[in-house]
């Protein structure tokens, strides 16, 4: 297929070009950039002056863990943001390597019991991505947590001089066939008390393969000081590009948050380390997180049997935190739908309760903790200094789902990548051609993704045509994916392998 894309002003380019161009693609390569009057083409889309720049980059998204990538293959909410490459894997849960075939690592997010598993390597599963539709590329990590619980289960502890010789060796594999890098949760159960010495073993097998070391932090709230200094560690002592997920500004340790960005300010300009971010005051967190300190003693089968212990029950009630009811709202219920989009207020009016601890406790009981949970926690007045931030990339945090799948879609779901062009643009918060590279060629070259991320002759033609805020075009190698609020082309995504 040949597509013409006419009279539009480029950005993200290394080449200096008129105001004005066209741009011509043959198959899935950018075949010429100039002016073209008369040239044919099996389609031609008109820009009318709106900006053509590459297919934005979205480094940290959920579309594996909801497992959406098989029941929403086209990604719809991606595309119609300019979204033409996701990674996914992040948060310590990959959906490979499998070491027995088990799904357990993303069992806080999906239901894992419908999807028949017959993959087990990272081969093995994006040669499966490449024979499915998918409408955007893919990009995965190899999750800390995916292995880590194969070889030990729910234990907790530490592992073995064996265990992690084997541990070692998937990793390697999983690297070696294609996977971009390597996760960490370290703010979940599983791996919150993973010792340093096994996070640095691992990371200095990231860096030989010239991959990406992404992390959740270990603690977001006043201990973030210590998270920090600990992922800067890692960096320095490995050597390997590092990026943190989801590094937000919660509420009540802003000023934390603040001396967190400088102290990443005031790294050596030539340090690999970034952060993602996105310009909204929700957060997605797993029911049992809102579970006192103690109780969240083991794996998810040993919590559920804490909660639906009617002796413990009245002190789990006492130590739940105090939550403003109208900032919770159920995001995703496994085997519980009807809860889905119902604040804790309406829990509260539903069971008849006067305190809010106890409509909590009544959803933790009712759903086995196996819920999501949308929560107003971000102090959005520091989130632009995060944004604007030269070591910060933007990302969704979400997955693409369909309507009425039992999720509720947040805001930034559909609309992360249009909001930051909206405050680019309107509020002027930096360049636009320093915020197309920060959603372009930066995670590009941070994920050795090879011939995306710029407008040039011979690169993939995977762009997005924007006027404003508003995307009119998404083209996805050489197809068009998107236009005019319309999904055009379901299949044009592909697995990419990490070129490190």
């Amino acid at each position: 297929m040949t597509l013409l894309i006419k009279s539009v002003q480029v950005l993200g380019s290394p080449l200096k070009l008129p105001e004005r161009v066209d741009v011509f693609i043959n198959g899935d390569r950018i075949s010429a950039i100039g002016n073209f009057p008369d040239k044919k083409a099996d389609f031609i889309f008109d820009g009318q002056g709106a900006y053509l720049a590459p297919g934005f980059i979205d480094v940290n998204t959920d579309s594996d863990h909801y497992l959406s990538l098989f029941d929403d293959p086209a990604q719809g909410d991606f595309l119609s943001q300019g979204v033409t490459t996701i990674v996914g894997g992040n948060c310590g849960s990959s959906l490979a390597p499998l070491i027995y075939g088990s799904l357990e690592s993303v069992q806080k997010w999906g239901n894992i019991n419908k999807v028949n598993v017959d993959w087990h390597t990272i081969a093995e599963f994006l040669k499966l991505i490449e024979k499915r539709p998918l409408g955007v590329n893919f990009l995965t990590l190899v999750g800390h947590s995916t292995i880590r619980r194969a070889l030990i289960g729910g234990t907790l502890r530490d592992l073995t001089k064996n265990e992690l010789g084997v541990f070692s060796e998937t990793l390697k594999r999983g690297l070696g066939e294609g996977a971009s890098g390597f996760s960490t949760g370290l703010g979940y159960v599983h791996s919150h008390q993973t010792p340093y010495a096994e996070i640095k073993l691992l990371v200095n097998i990231v860096r030989e393969s010239g991959g990406v070391y992404s992390t959740h932090l270990r603690n977001n709230g006043p201990e973030l000081k210590a998270s920090i200094d600990e992922t800067i560690r890692v960096s320095e002592e490995t050597g390997a590009k590092v990026l943190i997920s989801h590094f937000l500004p919660l509420k009540g340790v802003e000023k934390e948050y603040e001396e967190a960005l400088e102290t990443i300010e005031r790294l050596p300009g030539d340090r690999d380390f970034h952060f993602d971010i996105y310009p909204f005051d929700t957060s997605v967190i797993p029911l049992y997180k809102f579970l006192p300190d103690w109780v969240q003693n083991g794996g998810i089968e040993v919590m559920v049997s804490n909660v639906l212990d009617k002796w413990l029950e009245p002190r789990i009630v006492k130590d739940l935190p105090k939550i403003a009811p109208y900032d919770f709202i159920i995001g995703q219920a496994t085997d519980n739908t009807a809860f889905v989009g119902k604040s804790l207020r309406d829990l509260m009016e539903l069971y008849s309760l006067q305190d809010p601890r106890e409509a909590l406790m009544k959803l933790m009981i009712t759903t086995k903790l196996r819920a999501s949970i949308h929560f107003k926690n971000i102090n959005t007045s520091l989130v632009n200094k995060g944004l604007i931030h030269r070591r910060s990339f933007i990302a969704s945090n979400s997955a693409s789902t369909k309507e009425g799948k039992g999720v509720k879609k947040l805001e930034r779901t559909t609309s992360t990548f249009t909001k930051f062009l909206s405050l680019v643009q309107d509020e002027k918060i930096m360049s636009l051609e320093d915020a197309i590279r920060k959603i372009t060629l930066l995670p590009a070259r941070k994920f050795n993704v090879e011939r995306r991320g710029e407008i040039k002759e011979g690169n993939f033609a995977d762009l997005t045509c924007f006027r404003g805020s508003e995307i009119k075009l998404t083209v996805v190698n050489g197809q068009v994916a998107y236009m005019d609020g319309m999904i055009h082309d379901k299949s044009a995504g592909r697995p990419l392998r990490s070129h490190g």
